[in-house]
């Protein structure tokens, strides 16, 4: 039997949706994607590592944390 969970991640809401100061339409993941992206020279093995710790932190510590980097 499946389990069906609801909650949706602020990953993988868009931008605008969870800061005021944003406009961007993109999901908080893809906007940190772009940012460690730009900042390694579209390095993908860079990228991966740097992303991956945001999605292993708590929803708590997470808007902060992207909020310092993308603000």
């Amino acid at each position: 039997m499946a389990v069906s969970v609801d909650k949706t991640s602020l990953l993988d809401m868009k931008m605008n949706e969870v800061f005021d100061w944003s406009d961007s339409t993109l999901p908080v993941r893809d906007a940190i994607w772009d940012h460690f992206m730009e900042a390694s020279n579209h390095n993908t093995d860079k990228t991966t590592v740097e992303a991956k710790k945001y999605d292993d932190m708590s929803e708590a510590d997470l808007k902060p944390a992207v909020e310092k980097l993308l603000k």
